[in-house]
């Protein structure tokens, strides 16, 4: 990488360097094991003159998401946390059967299901033929594309301006922030919204969220770095909310700049929090491959010490993050026997890398393991909950980020 994507900088400092490892969501079938993969360096830098966090553009989303492993409905708790944010939308905005919602990356349809239900017309944009396919299937009209300021452009030509455009957990995976921000920009009417969540670089930060951190994520936001990129497509952020998804995510609310007036004082509070912990300079920065550092030499010690007292460690989930933590911890299933998911697409294949094989949930029942490792600890209080049974012959959870952490449950 030798320029801010941006802002054109070149000034670049390193955050941190997690070595090369294959794109997250690449698993392997048991036909592709005795093949290589390919593994591209995963070095966090950030920018000195505008503080956006980012990765080099080493893989295009094309090469990720033509056919992509994530269906954003097997996470209840997320489908519900989709819910709530419609039934918000259509209060504060005034949504009603004349209005008209577009969501990019809209996934499996698991946010526009509930404008469907609302009557409520909607478009999803999807790159994924596979999980658009599977919104389709459950009646929600989506359109296999990339966002671009052409394809905006043509979506309002063809639809009509949007009077909300949503884009949850899209912002980071796109390596031309300032083109897809433009085609937000094409979408949205003169007078409408856009709403984005995206997980805040404040958090990943403060809690050592670094597993977050993958291919798929070509940039990191604080509210001031994502205030910048609005406005390089012609968005003004109005007004925010912080959220616990994804270990800590934050909502913009931003309008054309023409029509936007000034930020809530929400925006500059937290703008005020971010500069208290030193993100608006280098120095808030400097600590954080230390703390990498020891999440990983706290987890290791873990997986060894049960390894030689003969106990059996398994995984829960195969998600991307899941992945970053294998990769940069060098575990293999002499540590971690295998995971288990519910997604049924990862049934029998192994994860990128490391090439733990990936099973169905029944089989930690069966199995009856010492120590789960939840993988997606993001979903914490929901897989807490999921997982009680566990305790039956007194296993117990182990959550890997902020710190290591071994849990003990009752069963329910």
């Amino acid at each position: 990488m030798t320029n801010c994507r941006l802002c054109g900088s070149a000034n670049l400092a390193s955050v941190v360097d997690l070595g090369a490892t294959p794109p997250c969501e690449l698993f392997l079938t048991a036909e592709q094991l005795d093949e290589s993969e390919n593994t591209f360096p995963l070095h966090l830098r950030v920018c000195a003159e505008c503080r956006l966090a980012q990765i080099p553009p080493l893989i295009t989303p094309e090469d990720t998401f033509t056919e992509y492993a994530y269906f954003s409905s097997y996470s209840r708790s997320w489908v519900d946390h989709a819910g709530r944010f419609v039934t918000g939308a259509v209060e504060r905005l005034g949504l009603d059967a004349h209005s008209f919602v577009v969501e990019v990356a809209s996934n499996d349809g698991y946010l526009l299901k509930h404008v469907v239900a609302q009557g409520i017309r909607c478009l999803g944009i999807e790159p994924s033929v596979n999980v658009g396919q599977a919104a389709r299937d459950a009646g929600v009209p989506t359109l296999t594309a990339f966002l671009g300021p052409e394809s905006g452009a043509g979506v309002r030509e063809e639809y009509g301006p949007a009077n909300l455009v949503v884009a949850n957990n899209v912002y980071a995976h796109i390596p031309d922030v300032i083109g897809f921000t433009k085609g937000l920009r094409a979408l949205v009417a003169d007078d409408g919204w856009v709403s984005i969540e995206v997980q805040h670089l404040l958090t990943l930060i403060e809690k050592t969220q670094y597993d977050t951190i993958y291919h798929e994520h070509f940039q990191y936001y604080t509210v001031a770095s994502a205030q910048r990129a609005l406005a390089s497509g012609g968005l003004s952020l109005v007004d925010i909310e912080l959220l616990p998804t994804h270990g800590g995510s934050v909502r913009l609310w931003a309008r054309p700049a023409e029509t936007a007036g000034e930020p809530s004082t929400r925006v500059l509070d937290v703008l005020a929090r971010e500069k208290a912990a030193g993100l608006l300079e280098l120095s808030g920065y400097t600590q954080f491959a230390e703390r990498v550092a020891k999440v990983r030499r706290d987890l290791l010690r873990f997986l060894i010490d049960a390894a030689d007292d003969g106990l059996t460690v398994v995984g829960y989930g195969a998600p991307g993050k899941g992945n970053t933590l294998l990769n940069h911890c060098g575990i293999r299933t002499d540590l971690l026997a295998y995971t288990v998911d519910r997604n049924p697409y990862k049934h029998g294949r192994f994860t990128p890398g490391t090439r733990i094989p990936i099973l169905p949930p029944d089989r930690i029942a069966a199995g009856r393991p010492d120590y789960v490792l939840v993988l997606p600890w993001n979903l914490r209080d929901e897989l807490t909950h999921q997982l009680s049974y566990v305790g039956e012959w007194g296993g117990k959870l182990v959550f890997p980020i902020p710190s290591l952490e071994i849990v003990e449950v009752n069963p329910s």
